[in-house]
């Protein structure tokens, strides 16, 4: 299925032409454990406004850019984000946002093929490091590491789980990307 896959680079007209179908992958993610920032209660409508009122105003100021996994080149099955509003200081860096994928199509290599596709679009635009936070223990945090993150270190009691009162710690990485 991998093959039917393909990774695409959506501008804020995409995205809100797709809000629905961002809204219902996000939504899934969140109720299957899925540790990015939101707890239950979590409905389709709050999904929907986080993309909506969160990430379409910075695409609009031109501070983020969205690549999409799409099956058979029109459904949404996941998505990361890149984010490269910073200060003054800091133009030689972007940070990895929200990559997720639909819990029906994970195991595939799609998440693989999105972060490559961040990179890709993050040395284009001159940023030569990326960084992130990841749930500690999480599928993700080895993902990351295969493609070349290291680890700066955990920060503990970080993030509230999404079905519980119980707080997790975070592994902030980073990659240096070559000049």
């Amino acid at each position: 299925m991998s093959d039917k896959i393909t990774i695409a680079s959506f501008d804020a007209d995409q995205l809100e032409s797709h809000l629905e179908a961002f809204g219902e992958m996000l939504h899934a993610c969140v109720h299957d454990g899925a540790s990015i920032g939101f707890i239950e209660p979590f409905d389709a409508a709050a999904a929907i406004g986080f993309w909506r009122d969160m990430v379409l105003p910075a695409m609009r100021g031109g501070r983020r850019d969205l690549f999409v996994a799409l099956l058979d080149g029109s459904k949404v099955v996941g998505t990361v984000q890149l984010d490269c509003a910073t200060m003054p200081n800091q133009v030689h860096r972007g940070e990895v946002c929200k990559l997720m994928v639909h819990p029906h199509y994970r195991r595939m290599g799609i998440a693989r093929k999105l972060m490559e596709a961040l990179e890709s679009r993050a040395f284009e635009q001159r940023r030569h490091l990326l960084t992130l936070d990841t749930r500690t223990g999480d599928s993700a945090e080895p993902l990351y590491a295969s493609l070349g993150f290291e680890t700066a270190g955990v920060i503990p009691a970080y993030a509230r789980d999404p079905f519980s009162e119980k707080l997790s710690a975070t592994t902030v990485m980073y990659k240096r990307l070559a000049n």
